[in-house]
Protein backbone atom coordinates (compact mmCIF):
# COMPACT_ATOMS: atom_id res chain seq x y z
CA UNK A 1 0.00 0.00 0.00
CA UNK A 2 1.64 2.86 -1.33
CA UNK A 3 1.53 5.99 1.74
CA UNK A 4 0.66 9.29 0.59
CA UNK A 5 1.48 12.35 2.65
CA UNK A 6 -1.14 15.97 1.86
CA UNK A 7 -0.20 19.25 1.30
CA UNK A 8 -3.22 21.31 1.00
CA UNK A 9 -2.70 25.26 0.07
CA UNK A 10 -5.00 28.37 1.11
CA UNK A 11 -2.77 31.51 0.67
CA UNK A 12 0.39 29.62 -0.59
CA UNK A 13 0.89 28.40 2.76
CA UNK A 14 0.48 24.51 3.81
CA UNK A 15 -2.73 24.47 5.88
CA UNK A 16 -5.14 21.70 7.35
CA UNK A 17 -8.81 21.90 7.67
CA UNK A 18 -11.53 19.62 9.89
CA UNK A 19 -14.59 18.22 7.56
CA UNK A 20 -13.38 20.80 5.12
CA UNK A 21 -14.45 23.58 6.69
CA UNK A 22 -12.44 26.73 5.71
CA UNK A 23 -13.84 27.97 9.51
CA UNK A 24 -11.66 25.65 10.85
CA UNK A 25 -7.89 26.27 8.86
CA UNK A 26 -4.96 26.05 10.92
CA UNK A 27 -1.54 26.72 8.85
CA UNK A 28 1.29 24.51 9.74
CA UNK A 29 3.47 26.04 7.54
CA UNK A 30 4.50 28.99 5.13
CA UNK A 31 6.39 26.93 3.19
CA UNK A 32 4.97 23.92 1.07
CA UNK A 33 8.57 23.06 -0.93
CA UNK A 34 10.23 22.54 2.93
CA UNK A 35 7.35 20.43 3.49
CA UNK A 36 7.90 18.29 0.51
CA UNK A 37 11.38 18.17 0.75
CA UNK A 38 11.05 16.48 4.43
CA UNK A 39 8.41 14.30 3.22
CA UNK A 40 11.41 12.99 0.84
CA UNK A 41 14.07 12.71 2.75
CA UNK A 42 11.74 10.00 4.96
CA UNK A 43 11.56 7.94 1.58
CA UNK A 44 8.23 8.93 0.90
CA UNK A 45 7.60 8.66 -2.78
CA UNK A 46 3.98 10.16 -3.38
CA UNK A 47 2.33 13.84 -2.59
CA UNK A 48 -1.66 14.14 -2.72
CA UNK A 49 -1.37 18.47 -3.23
CA UNK A 50 -4.13 19.74 -2.93
CA UNK A 51 -5.53 23.43 -4.45
CA UNK A 52 -7.78 24.50 -1.61
CA UNK A 53 -7.90 28.00 -3.19
CA UNK A 54 -8.77 26.14 -6.33
CA UNK A 55 -11.10 24.33 -5.25
CA UNK A 56 -13.42 27.47 -3.86
CA UNK A 57 -12.75 29.97 -6.62
CA UNK A 58 -13.23 26.41 -9.39
CA UNK A 59 -10.19 27.32 -11.09
CA UNK A 60 -6.76 26.30 -10.66
CA UNK A 61 -4.76 28.90 -8.75
CA UNK A 62 -1.95 27.48 -6.78
CA UNK A 63 0.44 25.88 -9.60
CA UNK A 64 3.31 27.92 -9.03
CA UNK A 65 3.43 25.80 -5.69
CA UNK A 66 2.95 22.50 -7.65
CA UNK A 67 5.37 23.23 -10.16
CA UNK A 68 8.32 24.52 -7.45
CA UNK A 69 7.74 20.92 -5.69
CA UNK A 70 7.63 19.07 -8.66
CA UNK A 71 10.74 20.28 -9.96
CA UNK A 72 12.48 20.51 -6.37
CA UNK A 73 12.02 16.87 -5.30
CA UNK A 74 11.66 13.62 -6.85
CA UNK A 75 7.74 13.52 -5.40
CA UNK A 76 4.98 11.96 -7.62
CA UNK A 77 2.47 14.78 -7.45
CA UNK A 78 -1.30 13.89 -7.55
CA UNK A 79 -3.17 17.66 -7.80
CA UNK A 80 -5.99 18.41 -6.92
CA UNK A 81 -8.74 21.32 -6.43
CA UNK A 82 -10.70 23.67 -8.86
CA UNK A 83 -9.66 21.59 -11.83
CA UNK A 84 -12.56 22.34 -13.98
CA UNK A 85 -11.65 22.69 -17.96
CA UNK A 86 -8.83 21.72 -20.77
CA UNK A 87 -7.07 24.74 -19.63
CA UNK A 88 -6.64 23.48 -15.81
CA UNK A 89 -5.61 20.21 -16.87
CA UNK A 90 -3.31 21.55 -19.51
CA UNK A 91 -2.02 23.53 -16.53
CA UNK A 92 -1.53 21.01 -14.03
CA UNK A 93 0.16 18.77 -16.16
CA UNK A 94 2.67 21.20 -17.48
CA UNK A 95 3.83 22.39 -14.13
CA UNK A 96 4.43 18.50 -13.51
CA UNK A 97 1.56 16.61 -11.98
CA UNK A 98 1.94 13.28 -12.62
CA UNK A 99 -2.32 12.45 -12.02
CA UNK A 100 -4.76 15.15 -11.30
CA UNK A 101 -7.64 14.18 -9.25
CA UNK A 102 -11.22 15.23 -10.34
CA UNK A 103 -14.17 15.29 -8.24
CA UNK A 104 -16.40 18.24 -8.59
CA UNK A 105 -16.08 17.96 -12.62
CA UNK A 106 -16.72 13.91 -12.47
CA UNK A 107 -20.48 15.13 -11.02
CA UNK A 108 -21.39 18.25 -12.68
CA UNK A 109 -19.76 17.76 -16.04
CA UNK A 110 -19.55 14.37 -17.04
CA UNK A 111 -18.97 15.01 -20.24
CA UNK A 112 -15.81 16.68 -20.24
CA UNK A 113 -14.14 14.30 -17.23
CA UNK A 114 -15.12 10.89 -19.24
CA UNK A 115 -13.00 13.28 -22.04
CA UNK A 116 -9.94 13.38 -19.83
CA UNK A 117 -10.04 9.70 -19.38
CA UNK A 118 -10.09 8.75 -23.25
CA UNK A 119 -7.72 11.91 -23.68
CA UNK A 120 -5.17 11.35 -20.84
CA UNK A 121 -5.50 7.78 -19.84
CA UNK A 122 -6.88 6.01 -16.73
CA UNK A 123 -3.70 5.88 -15.07
CA UNK A 124 -3.61 10.12 -15.50
CA UNK A 125 -6.70 10.95 -13.65
CA UNK A 126 -7.70 10.11 -9.95
CA UNK A 127 -11.84 10.30 -9.61
CA UNK A 128 -12.29 11.98 -6.05
CA UNK A 129 -15.17 10.35 -4.34
CA UNK A 130 -15.55 12.39 -1.50
CA UNK A 131 -18.71 11.65 0.57
CA UNK A 132 -20.89 13.14 2.82
CA UNK A 133 -23.51 10.55 4.35
CA UNK A 134 -22.41 7.88 1.43
CA UNK A 135 -23.58 10.99 -0.66
CA UNK A 136 -21.09 12.69 -3.74
CA UNK A 137 -19.64 16.40 -2.11
CA UNK A 138 -18.40 18.75 -4.50
CA UNK A 139 -17.29 22.24 -4.84
CA UNK A 140 -14.77 21.82 -2.03
CA UNK A 141 -17.05 20.23 0.15
CA UNK A 142 -19.28 23.03 0.28
CA UNK A 143 -22.71 21.46 -1.18
CA UNK A 144 -23.36 17.58 -1.50
CA UNK A 145 -25.01 15.98 -4.74
CA UNK A 146 -27.82 13.46 -5.01
CA UNK A 147 -25.10 10.94 -5.95
CA UNK A 148 -24.66 7.61 -4.58
CA UNK A 149 -21.60 6.98 -3.49
CA UNK A 150 -21.18 3.66 -4.66
CA UNK A 151 -23.26 4.09 -8.14
CA UNK A 152 -21.05 7.05 -8.93
CA UNK A 153 -17.68 4.58 -8.50
CA UNK A 154 -19.42 2.19 -10.20
CA UNK A 155 -20.50 4.22 -13.40
CA UNK A 156 -16.85 5.39 -13.62
CA UNK A 157 -15.78 1.99 -13.24
CA UNK A 158 -17.31 0.58 -15.93
CA UNK A 159 -16.13 4.13 -17.98
CA UNK A 160 -12.55 2.74 -17.47
CA UNK A 161 -11.18 4.47 -14.29
CA UNK A 162 -8.68 3.01 -11.68
CA UNK A 163 -7.88 5.65 -9.38
CA UNK A 164 -10.38 6.42 -6.86
CA UNK A 165 -9.84 8.79 -3.82
CA UNK A 166 -12.25 8.08 -1.40
CA UNK A 167 -12.76 10.86 1.51
CA UNK A 168 -15.51 10.19 4.32
CA UNK A 169 -16.26 14.31 5.23
CA UNK A 170 -17.22 13.25 8.48
CA UNK A 171 -13.97 11.93 9.49
CA UNK A 172 -11.48 14.46 7.37
CA UNK A 173 -9.01 15.77 9.96
CA UNK A 174 -10.99 14.67 13.10
CA UNK A 175 -8.09 12.69 13.77
CA UNK A 176 -10.71 9.39 14.91
CA UNK A 177 -10.04 7.25 12.74
CA UNK A 178 -10.73 6.47 9.16
CA UNK A 179 -14.36 4.66 7.40
CA UNK A 180 -13.43 1.06 7.48
CA UNK A 181 -17.22 -0.19 6.99
CA UNK A 182 -17.08 2.55 3.99
CA UNK A 183 -14.68 1.05 2.40
CA UNK A 184 -15.49 -2.44 3.18
CA UNK A 185 -18.71 -1.85 1.42
CA UNK A 186 -16.79 0.13 -1.60
CA UNK A 187 -14.74 -2.75 -1.81
CA UNK A 188 -18.03 -5.71 -1.60
CA UNK A 189 -19.86 -3.50 -4.22
CA UNK A 190 -17.35 -2.63 -6.63
CA UNK A 191 -14.77 -5.71 -6.79
CA UNK A 192 -17.01 -8.92 -7.87
CA UNK A 193 -15.72 -9.96 -11.06
CA UNK A 194 -16.83 -13.02 -12.84
CA UNK A 195 -19.25 -14.02 -9.42
CA UNK A 196 -16.19 -13.93 -7.28
CA UNK A 197 -15.73 -10.81 -4.54
CA UNK A 198 -12.19 -10.02 -4.72
CA UNK A 199 -10.19 -7.18 -2.97
CA UNK A 200 -10.92 -3.87 -5.12
CA UNK A 201 -7.36 -3.15 -6.02
CA UNK A 202 -7.54 -6.72 -8.02
CA UNK A 203 -10.50 -6.16 -9.30
CA UNK A 204 -11.24 -4.71 -12.98
CA UNK A 205 -8.39 -2.31 -12.60
CA UNK A 206 -9.93 -0.52 -9.61
CA UNK A 207 -7.37 1.18 -6.89
CA UNK A 208 -9.20 2.76 -4.24
CA UNK A 209 -7.39 5.44 -1.97
CA UNK A 210 -7.85 5.76 1.59
CA UNK A 211 -8.19 9.17 3.03
CA UNK A 212 -9.67 11.17 5.79
CA UNK A 213 -9.25 10.37 9.81
CA UNK A 214 -5.86 8.57 9.98
CA UNK A 215 -5.09 9.04 13.35
CA UNK A 216 -2.49 6.35 14.42
CA UNK A 217 -0.11 3.94 12.90
CA UNK A 218 -2.42 1.00 13.68
CA UNK A 219 -4.53 1.56 11.29
CA UNK A 220 -2.37 1.35 8.29
CA UNK A 221 -1.94 -2.50 8.11
CA UNK A 222 -5.30 -2.87 8.37
CA UNK A 223 -6.40 -0.38 5.40
CA UNK A 224 -3.76 -2.66 3.39
CA UNK A 225 -5.32 -5.80 4.88
CA UNK A 226 -8.47 -4.31 3.52
CA UNK A 227 -7.22 -4.04 -0.28
CA UNK A 228 -6.79 0.02 -0.30
CA UNK A 229 -4.40 0.34 -3.24
CA UNK A 230 -2.96 3.83 -1.05
CA UNK A 231 -3.65 5.73 1.81
CA UNK A 232 -3.43 9.66 2.03
CA UNK A 233 -2.20 11.34 5.50
CA UNK A 234 -2.59 14.42 6.52
CA UNK A 235 -3.00 16.07 10.38
CA UNK A 236 -1.89 12.70 11.62
CA UNK A 237 1.79 13.42 10.33
CA UNK A 238 1.44 17.59 11.32
CA UNK A 239 -0.21 16.89 14.93
CA UNK A 240 2.46 13.95 15.25
CA UNK A 241 0.34 11.51 15.52
CA UNK A 242 2.10 9.45 13.71
CA UNK A 243 5.93 9.89 13.12
CA UNK A 244 8.00 10.31 9.99
CA UNK A 245 10.06 7.02 10.95
CA UNK A 246 7.27 4.92 11.59
CA UNK A 247 5.95 5.53 7.92
CA UNK A 248 9.58 5.20 6.68
CA UNK A 249 9.73 1.96 8.22
CA UNK A 250 6.47 0.74 6.97
CA UNK A 251 7.39 1.97 3.01
CA UNK A 252 10.78 -0.30 3.72
CA UNK A 253 9.24 -3.32 5.19
CA UNK A 254 6.60 -3.41 2.35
Amino acid sequence: MRIIPAIDIIGGKCVRLSKGDYNTKIIYNENPLEVAKMFEAHGIKYLHLVDLDGAKSSKIVNHKILEQIASKTTLKIDFGGGLKSDADLKIAFESGANQITGGSIAVKNREIFEKWIADYGADKIILGADANNEKVAVSGWLEDSDEDLVPFIKNYQSKGIQYVICTDIAKDGMLEGPSFELYKKIIDQCSVTSGAVEKISEANGIKLIASGGISTFAELPKLAEMGCEGTIIGKAIYEHKISMKELENFILNN
